[in-house]
Parts: C-alpha cells; structure tokens; sequence
C-alpha cells in the first residue's frame, strides 16, 4: 500500500480528545479527584486536563453542537461506543486507590484472555475509561 498524501505528517500525533458533558462542574471534580490532575485551561464552558502529551477538553454539552454539526449530539442515557485505556504499572493497587478517591469501578480487577489485567470506571457524563497493565 503506498502513501498517497502530500501531506507528509498525516497522520500526526493524538493531540487532544473532546468530550461532552451535561454538568461541566461534576466532570471537572471527577478529573481532579480522579486522575489528581490539575486544570490545564479552564474558561466558562471548557475545563482542559493534560494526558501527557494528549489534552482532554471537557465542554459543556451545549457547545457541542457548534463542533460537530451537522452530527447528532448523543444523549449519554444511549450506550457507549468508546472506551479510552490508561496503561498503570499495578492494576490492583489503582483500583484500590481510585476507590480511595471515591471512584466506583464498572468493573475488575479482571485477567483478559488477551493477557492483560484490567478494571473499567466512568466519568459523570457517561465516558468509559480502562485502567490495565
């Protein structure tokens, strides 16, 4: 299969990841406690966390029209249909500190058949995230 884009930095890092959430408030708390991470930018309808290299926006649901029109904005009542994993060295010993932080797990600690531990939590706007080692 041969390139054929001009564009030789296609395709470029994963930057930054946008989420939607009904009460920027709670999704905000949740990051903090969550991940113990600070805020990288906030403004009154946007708080932006730093994955590393990767940002985090989290935005208020009614701006999310404006970025993604003409598609739908999803209720978060209609499933899931994305998962975002975090590799950690111990998935036994986040878990217990998540829980520590008052994060419920959806799952796990579990041994996947594709050999890796794993436990999955969700954020108050319904977003799935993996922990797994």
């Amino acid at each position: 299969m041969t390139d054929a884009s001009t564009n030789k930095s296609w395709p470029g890092p994963l930057t930054a990841i946008t989420l939607f959430a009904e009460d920027l408030a709670a999704a905000k708390e949740f990051y903090q406690r969550a991940f113990g991470l600070p805020v990288h930018y906030e403004n009154d309808t946007s708080a932006v966390f730093r994955f590393g290299g990767t940002l985090i926006n989290i935005i208020d649901v009614g701006g999310a029209p404006e970025l993604i029109a003409p598609a739908p904005v999803a209720d978060p009542k209609a499933g899931s249909r994305l998962q975002f994993t975090l590799t950690v060295d111990d998935v036994d010993a986040m878990c217990e500190e998540l829980e520590a932080r008052g994060v419920s797990l959806l799952n796990g600690p579990l041994d996947r058949p594709w050999g890796i531990r794993t436990a999955a939590f969700q954020d108050p706007a319904g977003h799935i995230w993996e922990i797994a080692s």
